[in-house]
């Protein structure tokens, strides 16, 4: 899938979900309402054509599903871990508000079955206190009209629909030769087996197969790997969150035409499985 805009839109029932997501499909954001929150990430492995006109993707998820508020937390994690950019939108409004909404609509309240309409609005208001606080935005609609609403949705669309995916280069280089200063991440990575001193091995380079055994089938690459891997699935979602429009993860061994290759092979092909786009550059290979 390409790398589109994700929005998921929560809050208190009676606050303008509907209407919220309506304007985001009026924005040319492919929208399910009352999306189950662990179908989401199976959702987002679906093909999607690259010549698509869809802006991105808005989801409504609320209290609505019975397991939301105990599976949420783990599903968005797990989106995080895969370089998945999401905002959450949180809206909600006066008590007072959503009393008048319901006895205006007639609408049952999720939590009210058992309850009176008050006493279901204030447990909910309880129970997604959490999920407000870990919100990106929060939308008071208690004093907004429909086309209120529908107009500063459109506006959170047209913004979300301009911000470029974080563009991700993975360089290797050679330490001997000086260190990259534009890079935003270095890793040294001359603690590996040096396949320099192997003979058949001295005049290839990190893209052939020989080599990139030598470097990758042992013990301590493996370990390396996974941690560092780790570290960047964490990361990576964060720069692109706070802003970042360019990365550059740097990789050196001691003459950049080894060890170090074959380890930026190897992220290349691991952050290219998560549907990154990325360049990688091998400073040094041919010197």
């Amino acid at each position: 899938m390409k790398n589109l805009n994700i929005l998921i839109i929560t809050g208190l029932s009676g606050s303008g979900k509907s209407t919220a997501i309506a304007a985001f499909e009026d924005a040319g954001f492919y929208c399910v309402d009352n999306m189950p929150v662990e179908l989401l990430p199976k959702f987002l492995e679906l093909p999607i054509e690259s010549d698509s006109q869809i802006s991105g993707f808005a989801f409504v998820m609320d209290l609505r599903e019975k397991s939301f508020l105990s599976k949420y937390t783990k599903v968005f994690k797990s989106l995080n871990r895969k370089g998945h950019i999401f905002e959450i939108l949180f809206l909600e409004a006066d008590e007072e508000i959503l009393l008048r909404r319901f006895s205006q609509t007639r609408r049952h309240h999720p939590l009210s079955q058992d309850k009176s309409l008050l006493e279901g609005l204030r447990l909910e208001k309880e129970q997604l206190e959490g999920l407000r606080n870990t919100a990106d935005k929060i939308i008071d609609t208690s004093h907004y009209s429909v086309h209120d609403l529908k107009a500063t949705v459109s506006v959170i669309a047209q913004k979300s629909k301009d911000i470029a995916p974080m563009r991700i280069n993975i360089l290797s280089f050679g330490f001997k030769y000086g260190v990259p200063n534009h890079a935003d991440l270095i890793m040294d990575v001359r603690f590996l087996g040096n396949p320099y001193f192997v003979p058949e091995l001295k005049d290839l380079d990190g893209i052939d197969e020989a080599v990139k055994d030598f470097v990758l089938n042992n013990d301590a690459t493996q370990e390396f790997l996974k941690k560092y891997l780790d570290l960047l699935d964490y990361l990576i979602p964060l720069y692109e969150k706070e802003g970042k429009s360019y990365l550059t993860i740097a990789l050196g061994c001691t003459g950049g035409r080894h060890r170090s290759v074959a380890i930026a092979q190897y992220i290349l092909e691991h952050i290219e499985k998560i549907g990154r786009k990325i360049i990688v550059t091998h400073r040094d290979i041919d010197r």
